[in-house]
């Protein structure tokens, strides 16, 4: 496939991603971080997938029903039509959630006599074992018959048979499948399916509901939410960054990551963002998981988690595997997690200062996370003179980078407040001098008179995208003449053609060679606080037309094709496009000024 054009379904304890013909390219089972059931994204030939296959005379159309994370997928030729509904289901029942290791797909009859085969193809952990399919007589079973143990459950009402043996089937009246990891006790029907299809479709149709509604860029505010919603596992209340792994930011390049684990400086994003439209229910769990990952006192935060709370992350390589078209290699866990990087301190304090001044929480979750906050302060006062591996995971040398001593000093003075807040005045005292040293600290080592502007790290003439928050974050006000060079400089060094690089110096893998799309959304935010409203109205449209067939982004862009590459889709992404599309609704450009722009 030439872009990332896949539709994601999910049910908060995994995923899917279903491509824009109708096929499983991507799913694993029973959990978001378990082995894959269906890879074909990693790899054509062995991958694994579940494809349905139709002539050339059928024109395919795909689309989520509107504000659910359920898709449609549309087959025609000439009277010859049906459309496949993808869900898994996730809906309260009993007092909890009922969100099963399950991928239902729902086939509905439109008219005339349509024809298709089925492709089923599944290939459980991760490829690596040989697998065997057996007709039963409630389901077929795929199973590996060397190596690990694993197995998967396949229910229908079409013919077993004529699937494993890929024969064509004509579609005269509604029809399902059902992909369970586990196997059912309660016989599987048609109506059984369609009752889960409409819970969840209520289910999303309430959780839409419940968010506040924008005059500008609804629609898009939306789909960005169940996006994120969707990377928020249940069990713990961790949120991933993406919910595949090793799909890469150049192709044929080695920059290829798993991102099924939960960051936590993107997650305190996420969770900021899902605070600000009205879904605090999210933020609870996210806040209780990292009270439960940081029980110590002395305990250093890792810059991430397992989303199972684990803290050791270790990194292999799946050789089997050719990648996502041919971009070896394919990897599992992150060693990333036995980095240090200095600015997650200041990202989780802005969060729980929101928490404490913005929610209702109990006296017990108060008492926690001031106990968290103390021990913030202890880890930024003895770590934020010393260098770390910045925010862009620098495999190599540590350095004194700006983003991560701008966020040492956000650290102390959110905690510096939340003190206020809680009427601990001796800490107030204790920590505010702190703050000013690193404020000043960064004022005179950060800024470059040379270049103009605040540079990736002290004493470095490179510029870099993360520059551009040191506003949002509060550490300069918008109208100072050294961020607004920052901005203008960072605009015309990193950006082209309106889409940003992070930095463009090298790093561990040589120069980077496509777009980190969050980082235009931070360029248009910048030129949107700096009063060049205009430009960034025109930078975000352009932008969320690169988006895919359903408007979703994975991490980076392709500066010359647009085409999507990276991890997909990427909280980091679609958190930055529902922050800009707040920013951009409340900075309206008036109709006076509209009309004097088209006389100019």
């Amino acid at each position: 496939m030439d872009n990332l054009n896949y539709a994601i379904i999910g049910n908060c304890k995994s995923a899917a991603l279903i491509s824009e013909n109708g096929s499983i390219d991507w799913a694993c089972l029973p959990d978001f971080n378990s082995s894959s059931v269906f890879a074909k994204i990693l790899d054509e030939k062995i991958g694994g997938s579940f494809e349905i296959l139709v002539d050339e005379s059928y024109t395919v159309h795909q689309s989520y029903i509107r504000t659910t994370n359920i898709v449609s997928t549309r087959f025609s030729s000439g009277n010859d039509c049906f459309e496949v509904i993808d869900f898994m289901p996730r809906y309260r029942e009993n007092g909890g959630y009922y969100n099963p290791a399950e991928i239902i797909r729902y086939f509905k009859y439109k008219s005339g006599n349509p024809k298709f085969r089925l492709k089923y193809d599944p290939k459980v952990e991760y490829a690596r074992f040989q697998v065997r399919l057996t007709n039963e007589e409630e389901y077929i079973k795929c199973y590996t018959t060397d190596g690990d143990y694993d197995s998967l459950y396949f229910y229908t009402d079409f013919n077993k048979q004529a699937i494993l043996e890929q024969q064509e089937i004509e579609l005269t009246s509604d029809a399902f499948v059902l992909i369970s990891y586990n196997q059912k006790l309660l016989t599987q029907t048609l109506d059984r399916q369609y009752l889960k299809l409409q819970k969840t479709k209520v289910y999303w149709l309430d959780w839409v509901n419940k968010l506040i509604t924008y005059e500008l860029y609804n629609e898009e505010i939306i789909r960005s939410a169940l996006v994120l919603k969707l990377l928020s596992y249940d069990k713990t209340g961790a949120v991933l960054a993406a919910v595949t792994t090793s799909l890469p930011e150049t192709i044929g390049e080695e920059r290829n990551w798993d991102y099924r684990f939960c960051w936590i400086r993107d997650a305190s994003m996420v969770i900021k963002v899902m605070s600000l439209l009205g879904h605090l229910n999210t933020v609870k769990r996210f806040m209780q998981f990292i009270i439960d990952i940081i029980p110590d006192k002395d305990e250093k935060i890792q810059i991430m988690y397992g989303i199972n709370r684990e803290k050791k992350l270790e990194e292999e390589t799946l050789d089997h595997l050719s990648g996502y078209l041919s971009s070896s290699p394919v990897r599992i866990g992150n060693a990333a997690y036995l980095q240090k990087q200095n600015d997650i301190y200041g990202i989780l304090m802005d969060v729980i200062y929101q928490q404490f001044t913005e929610f209702k929480i109990s006296l017990e979750e108060s008492e926690s996370l001031w106990t968290i906050v103390r021990s913030i302060v202890r880890i930024v006062e003895a770590n934020w003179e010393k260098p770390d591996k910045g925010i862009w995971e620098i495999r190599t040398e540590e350095r004194h980078f700006t983003f991560s001593k701008v966020l040492c000093w956000v650290a102390i003075d959110r905690a510096v407040k939340i003190a206020r807040f809680v009427h601990k005045n001796q800490y107030v005292k204790e920590w505010k001098p702190l703050a000013d040293a690193i404020h000043q600290d960064i004022l005179e080592k950060a800024w470059n008179e040379k270049v103009g502007a605040f540079t990736q790290s002290y004493g470095s003439p490179d510029l870099d995208a993360s520059s551009l928050l040191m506003e949002p974050y509060g550490f300069i006000e918008a109208n100072d003449h050294r961020y607004i060079q920052t901005v203008k400089s960072t605009e015309r060094e990193l950006s082209v053609d309106g889409l940003m690089y992070r930095y463009k110096n090298k790093d561990d893998f040589g120069l980077p060679e496509s777009s980190f799309t969050i980082c235009t959304f931070w360029l248009i935010n910048a030129l949107q606080a700096i009063g060049d409203r205009k430009k960034a109205r025109e930078l975000f449209d352009r932008l969320l037309s690169y988006s895919n067939h359903v408007g979703l982004f994975s991490e980076d862009i392709d500066f010359k094709t647009k085409r999507l590459l990276g991890n997909f889709p990427q909280a980091y992404s679609h958190l930055a496009l529902i922050e800009t599309a707040i920013n951009l609704g409340k900075g309206k450009i008036s109709e006076d000024e509209q009309i004097l722009d088209a006389i100019h």
